[in-house]
């Protein structure tokens, strides 16, 4: 009878994980228009030989005016030469020339917190979902990344080493990637996303979910923390991202807690020093915050519930803070009750937060941690015109061009980019916008990149050419 009975169970919970995927399949289907005939096919680069773009006003990422009208000359992957005088060219050679039309051309954007597998995927069906069919869908979402100009992501938890290998190739379509892999909690820590049926925990017994599709990996001591740290780098890691405080999404621990011990983060720092990279941390509270920086790490995600002696800190270790602007109601939707309130709780820090990093002049990172939401993906350009509560329009596209590309620098010799990101210099990687306005004057033009970003180029090749003939 009792076999009977589980049997029985086992069937129901696979009628209605079906029913789930069918629903949220449809939900996916409308978010992405996967089903709609004559929806966007995706977006084929146009590269080889050189392009030259002439009659552009440059905004290099970090001064906050732009250039005189100039000429950019892109030859493969790089930045040979800007100049405000003509470029010259041999009429037979291979070189593609763009008239800007005195239009803005700037550096691509680039988001330094991101997760392309959990980004437009609902948890529903992460949870229920064959990795494979995922993995189609972080695809699909990376290509939506790059179409709103962003061409390089810092992905910091998520199984997304083949996407980006594939992306790399050309086999796919989407931004750079620097991951991170599997993000590393302790037991009950904000990556510990086990179910109740899945405790207790026992040594060498099977892996939960998460880390199965390698989204998490627990450990709780130095030494496990040392192991799961060198597996990610194993795996191609560009930076470990480790989880040190109580998270939103997380049911089971308060968002005050302090995670992990000193010598358990310091061992993930080890690891990652002697790959020449470092490690960053999800904390919210100035305990977890003060504790990760005691143990060498380089960089805090988050951090809406700082004080001001932590945010001191930060400065005065050079301590990069990467900040996001959350402050939207209608993510509190789809939350349980407990995650509401914490949510609350850093919707009502991330004002206070963003003062003290300007007042203290803290190395200030752009991200967005979008998540489960292919809409609320989609808004990603109007985060950072989001950032103008505190920061001026030339301010907040630095942070998010070349300040982000420093950032992004710190994988050391592991950097799977090496050159420089977020900026129109000569010798910097070819990750540019023709933008059809001055988003210097009106950042909100980043909000729509389908009608604004005219051209849209990374690593040389054009992925969106829109531009007027």
């Amino acid at each position: 009878m009792m076999v009977r009975m589980l049997k029985l169970m086992l069937h129901l919970w696979v009628v209605l994980a079906a029913l789930l995927l069918g629903s949220y399949g449809a939900i996916l289907a409308q978010d992405y228009e996967l089903a709609a005939p004559g929806s966007t096919p995706f977006a084929t680069p146009v590269g080889g030989g050189a392009t030259l773009f002439r009659n552009v006003r440059v905004f290099d990422g970090k001064r906050p005016t732009l250039s005189a009208p100039a000429s950019v000359l892109i030859s493969g992957n790089t930045i040979e030469r800007i100049s405000t005088s003509p470029i010259a060219i041999d009429k037979n050679a291979n070189v593609r020339v763009i008239d800007g039309g005195g239009r803005v051309l700037m550096p691509g954007l680039i988001d330094a917190h991101w997760h392309a597998f959990m980004a437009g995927t609902p948890v529903m069906v992460l949870m229920t979902a064959d990795p494979s069919y995922l993995q189609l869908l972080a695809a699909r979402q990376a290509e939506a990344t790059l179409m709103r100009g962003f061409t390089t992501v810092r992905d910091l938890g998520g199984p997304v080493f083949g996407l980006k290998r594939a992306i790399d190739e050309g086999i796919m379509i989407g931004p750079r990637i620097y991951p991170s892999g599997a993000f590393i909690s302790q037991t009950s820590g904000h990556g510990d996303f086990r179910f109740s049926f899945e405790l207790p925990r026992m040594p060498g017994g099977p892996l939960s979910h998460s880390e199965v599709i390698g989204v998490a990996a627990i450990a709780d001591s130095p030494d496990e923390v040392r192991l799961r740290a060198r597996e990610q780098l194993r795996q191609g890691a560009s930076q470990i991202k480790l989880m040190a405080g109580g998270g939103v999404a997380s049911p089971y621990n308060p968002i005050e807690s302090t995670q992990f011990t000193e010598p358990e983060i310091r061992a993930a720092v080890e690891a990652a020093a002697n790959w020449g990279t470092y490690v960053t941390v999800h904390a919210y509270v100035p305990r977890a915050i003060q504790q990760a920086v005691a143990a060498g790490v380089k960089c805090i995600e988050h951090g809406q519930l700082i004080d001001e002696p932590t945010a001191k800190l930060l400065a005065d270790k050079g301590i990069w803070w990467s900040l996001q602007p959350f402050l939207e109601q209608d993510e509190l939707a789809e939350m349980s009750p407990v995650s509401h309130q914490k949510a609350l709780q850093v919707f009502a820090g991330t004002d206070r937060a963003y003062k003290l990093a300007k007042k203290y002049n803290v190395k200030t990172a752009f991200g967005t941690d979008l998540l489960f939401d292919a809409k609320l993906a989609s808004r990603q350009g109007a985060r950072l015109a989001e950032m103008v509560r505190w920061y001026t329009p030339a301010e907040a596209l630095k942070m998010a061009t070349a300040d982000n590309g420093e950032l992004m620098a710190l994988s050391g010799f592991i950097n799977p980019y090496p050159g420089r990101l977020g900026v129109v210099e000569q010798g910097a990687l070819a990750d540019l916008l023709l933008v059809d306005g001055n988003p210097l004057e009106n950042i909100k033009l980043v909000e729509d990149p389908d009608r604004n970003f005219l051209i849209i180029m990374k690593n040389g090749a054009i992925y969106k050419d829109t531009l007027p003939r």
